[in-house]
């Protein structure tokens, strides 16, 4: 199995994670505030991945203890410099499905798809390849037709949510950027913690939360918190080290296609012929986003 295929399973991996993590996120916001549910989802995350790492450290040969392995300057480098944006995001995100539809949160979220290529050529003089422009459109009017057809009003949620898509472009490019060296998922457990701290400053001056109302949505902020929060990120710092920026945020933007599959699937919600039209363009996408071009000699 060539590296490039496993990184697209791995990544393919977390998006089917993130797409039921809409369902979970939208479920556990009739119980609690949104800064709360950011806050103890990870938590749990960091909770979750403690463990994980341990029992991982037990096949690694290399003389290291547990405890020295978190003493990695870049390793906290990267955990919190892409934790800051991760935190914005999921917070801004999580504000803005208050006021619109998971549909069209999914479609603005995934915007990154066109923010990441901009911003990693303008940064990082990073060009992408010759079949990703294509790739790109093919997505956007894919996610468009599983989102947003006959959808033509715009609301204060909408425009969190694109900047939300903002901050994850940074958080996209900075874990390419930062997270090839380092261990993932301590990388990850770093990012989740900065982005539990923040989220709890933002429900300490905001919100009046109760453990009552924590416990009536145990189950969303637990899948919210293991997996998608812990596992799947694992799954994007794993499957993102190599791989070029722009094909990585278009198979990650895959997110709303299993987010209007699980919809239709466990909230009894109906798919339309736009829906699994954008649907069969964006499996297009992610596909012709694999073909490679030999290089001129």
């Amino acid at each position: 199995m060539s590296k490039r295929f496993s990184s697209t399973i791995w990544m393919l991996l977390c998006t089917m994670i993130w797409g039921f993590a809409f369902v979970a996120q939208s479920v556990g916001m009739d119980h609690i505030g949104p800064a709360t549910f950011q806050a103890v989802r990870c938590f749990l995350a960091v909770i979750g991945l403690i463990p994980i790492i341990f029992i991982l450290d037990q096949f690694k040969k290399d003389g290291k203890t547990f405890v020295s392995r978190w003493k990695d300057k870049n390793l906290w480098k990267a955990g919190i410099f892409c934790g800051i944006p991760l935190s914005i995001a999921c917070n801004l995100q999580q504000i803005g499905l208050v006021s619109t539809d998971a549909g069209k949160a999914a479609f603005l979220t995934t915007m990154y798809i066109v923010i990441v290529p901009i911003l990693g050529f303008v940064f990082l003089k990073r060009k992408p390849s010759k079949m990703i422009p294509i790739c790109i459109l093919l997505a956007v009017v894919g996610l468009y037709c599983l989102s947003c057809v006959g959808v033509t009003t715009i609301n204060t949620g909408d425009i969190l949510i694109l900047g939300c898509a903002f901050a994850f472009s940074i958080q996209i490019i900075l874990v390419g950027t930062f997270g090839a060296n380092v261990d993932s998922f301590r990388m990850n457990a770093i990012q989740a913690l900065v982005c539990a701290i923040v989220s709890s400053i933002l429900m300490v001056f905001t919100e009046t939360p109760t453990w009552q109302a924590i416990g009536q949505c145990w189950w969303p902020l637990a899948y919210a918190g293991f997996m998608s929060m812990g596992i799947a990120y694992c799954l994007q710092i794993v499957g993102q080290k190599g791989m070029e920026l722009s094909v990585a945020s278009l198979i990650l933007s895959a997110e709303s296609v299993f987010a209007v599959i699980f919809g239709a699937i466990f909230l009894k919600e109906t798919m339309t012929s736009w829906e699994w039209l954008g649907c069969g363009l964006m499996f297009v996408a992610v596909i012709l986003s694999q073909i490679q071009f030999k290089k001129k000699v």
